[in-house]
């Protein structure tokens, strides 16, 4: 084992605060969060206060080591360079574009680490999947002084996040600093980052005609729900091809015209008649795709579909597990940069994951093992950790190179016991019993009802 000394305790105590406290140090130590900060931000500079030192504050609060900023800022003390007043002026500044690149740089370093210690079998060979939602940040508290004479809730920006399936990374994010801007907005900032033999798969939102045309200019390839507002001429017999898990899945091609040239491409119209409606009662969902029939047939389509629901998975887990939201944080760049950082993270628990598999196997850890209670030990254990460990000594992982990381982490995922994390098993839900109006306003006593059951 390359760690020994003052890492022992920790080691066997908890591997897990190790590793992510070892891919930090690796991937985002201090000297790469500033280069990336100097070489993409354009109206910020640092002279008292450095970039490196705003991402560990946050970093704190994302990890959910500290409740909030100000109390980081209370521990940390006179060791501040600067007062409170300027760290908040320097953390509502930060820009979009830096916290974006910090997001990629985060990707590109991370993905070799998971493709050396295994990948899963692709979702479909000779493809690059990328899968992409939106997530609009949660409402703020009234503190800036615009905000508090209105009574709805001041929403602090919104991004469109894109996930690799196949390495599990969240590997491009497009922030906007207005809330009630429309996703569909956003979709132009998307194309340039489309390269040839890319999936993208998304839902209904991001069926527009200036979509589906750009990524096909870009030799892209989409799978994307139909828009019932994208006009569309479906063309010659509808064919059914077999049962999915969901329901019949059905075939036909169909045409769509490009508003800029005026040209057409033939598409292909997947129908997925479903076995149960959805929340909305909808009965059948329309894929469209530009994927040949030899690449994926209906029923692989079908079943593509169904995988972006992984990326509703990243934003519940980054909600449960991390801090990703801030109520605090009212100025919209602070609030796209704690969750850019929150991405991060997310994105170094991935690869955790993929530790614990090459070395547990996938079923297990997929199965069995709870996210939420591995955040929390490392929340609860980084705080000492790094109190007993001293800074220097971490500086051993900042030079490791991919193979010589990889290795560090299966040996630490090894030591991890999983029991700890194990999830845990609920029965089926009962069903609720209808509630009876009080008649007395919206209160109700706890300890009153519980007389009355005692009694």
């Amino acid at each position: 084992m390359l760690l020994s000394g003052p890492f022992e305790r920790f080691v066997e105590a908890s591997p897990v605060s190790v590793m992510m406290r070892g891919i930090i140090e690796n991937q985002f130590h201090p000297e790469r969060l500033q280069r990336i900060f100097e070489e993409n931000a354009v109206t910020q500079y640092t002279r008292t206060l450095p970039f490196a030192t705003v991402a560990e504050v946050m970093g704190e609060v994302v990890f959910n080591v500290n409740p909030s900023v100000n109390a980081v800022l209370k521990n940390r003390g006179e060791t501040l360079p600067v007062s409170v007043s300027a760290f908040y002026q320097k953390l509502n500044g930060v820009e979009p574009d830096v916290s974006a690149v910090l997001v990629r740089d985060s990707a590109t370093q991370l993905a070799p680490v998971i493709r050396k210690l295994g990948l899963r079998t692709p979702l479909l060979r000779g493809y690059n999947i990328r899968i992409i939602d939106g997530n609009h940040f949660a409402a703020t508290e009234h503190r800036l002084l615009e905000t508090r004479r209105e009574t709805a809730a001041p929403l602090p920006g919104q991004a469109l996040v894109v996930l690799d399936p196949d390495v599990r990374l969240a590997v491009d994010v497009i922030p906007c600093e207005d809330g009630h801007a429309q996703e569909r907005s956003l979709l132009n900032q998307v194309l340039p980052s489309v390269r040839l033999k890319d999936l993208w798969i998304a839902d209904r939102n991001f069926c527009t005609l200036g979509f589906l045309f750009g990524i096909a200019r870009r030799q892209g390839r989409f799978l994307i729900r139909h828009h019932a507002g994208l006009p569309l001429q479906l063309t010659g017999r509808r064919k059914l091809i077999g049962q999915s898990d969901t329901g019949k899945v059905f075939e036909q091609s169909a045409v769509i015209m490009d508003p800029e040239t005026g040209r057409t491409m033939t598409i292909r119209c997947i129908t997925v008649c479903l076995n149960v409606a959805t929340r909305d009662g909808e009965q059948e969902v329309r894929i469209l795709t530009n994927l040949s029939k030899t690449a994926a047939d209906a029923l692989k389509v079908a079943d593509l579909y169904r995988k972006r629901w992984s990326v509703e998975t990243l934003f519940q887990e980054m909600t449960e597990n991390l801090t990703c939201e801030i109520k605090t944080l009212g100025y919209p760049r602070a609030a796209v940069f704690a969750f850019c950082l929150a991405l991060m993270a997310w994105n170094g628990m991935s690869v955790i994951h993929a530790a614990l598999r090459s070395v547990h196997g996938e079923e297990t850890v997929e199965q069995n093992l709870s996210k939420f209670y591995m955040s929390l030990e490392i929340a609860q254990v980084d705080n000492g950790m790094m109190i007993a460990i001293p800074a220097a000594e971490w500086e051993i992982f900042q030079n490791l190179t991919t193979p010589k990381l990889a290795a560090v982490l299966k040996q630490l995922a090894a030591k991890v016991s999983l029991k700890k994390f194990q999830k845990s098993k609920r029965g089926p839900k009962r069903p609720q019993p209808k509630r009876k109006y009080s008649g007395n306003g919206q209160h109700v006593a706890t300890a009153r009802l519980l007389a009355r059951r005692n009694n």
